[in-house]
């Protein structure tokens, strides 16, 4: 096992065979760090191996890493989403190798799009911060409805719904094409996470 025999890929129709490896690889994912994050069906990831909206990485033929785009608002928006390392394979400077092949997907298929993420990791903060992204508020974001529901299957969703969308305990970050690049800073990821760890502690509001 070594970086050289991985393989970081565009996926395509010949990939959806691991669609519900890769749920379960999000659900324990999610266990392991204690976060919440919203459910995936395997159809639902197939749907986006199938329609050229996903990178996976790949050791020969093992699946051992994965993300995924969707767009929002007639392509106006894009989020990056479901980004997943087999354990055993993290710490190699993978996760940044498959979020960069992700930010590519996403900037050769909606050029003109803000590309987002909402997160509670601080690596995919770190990640996202190299890639020119900034913290934006919730309302910064795309309105679009569907992407909003899709975060039902959140443990934390009832906090999402107390703040009427205002904020939750995901941090949301964007990149806008139109922007000016601001210079990169170390310390922003973890302001970010000293933020949602103050969220927590409060719930944003009480029950």
């Amino acid at each position: 096992m070594g970086m050289n025999s991985i393989h970081v890929v565009f996926a395509d129709a010949s990939h959806a065979k691991y669609a519900e490896e890769i749920c379960r690889l999000i659900y324990e994912s999610a266990l392991q760090r204690g976060t919440g994050i919203a459910k995936r069906s395997p159809e639902y990831i197939a749907s986006k191996i199938t329609g050229g909206k996903a990178v996976v990485a790949l050791d020969g033929e093992r699946l051992v890493g994965f993300s995924y785009i969707e767009c929002w608002e007639h392509g106006d928006y894009v989020a990056t989403s479901g980004l997943i390392v087999r354990p055993e394979y993290r710490h190699m400077g993978l996760a940044a190798r498959i979020k960069e092949k992700t930010f590519e997907l996403a900037r050769r298929r909606f050029p003109y799009a803000k590309i987002f993420s909402i997160t509670t990791s601080l690596p995919v903060m770190k990640l996202n911060s190299r890639l020119g992204y900034v913290p934006v508020t919730f309302s910064e974001l795309t309105e679009d409805e569907t992407f909003w529901k899709g975060c039902e299957g959140c443990c934390n969703y009832d906090i999402l719904q107390r703040n009427n969308r205002r904020m939750c305990l995901c941090t949301g970050m964007l990149y806008d094409p139109k922007a000016p690049r601001q210079k990169h800073s170390r310390l922003m990821p973890y302001r970010m996470v000293f933020r949602n760890w103050l969220k927590k502690i409060f719930s944003l509001k009480t029950k």
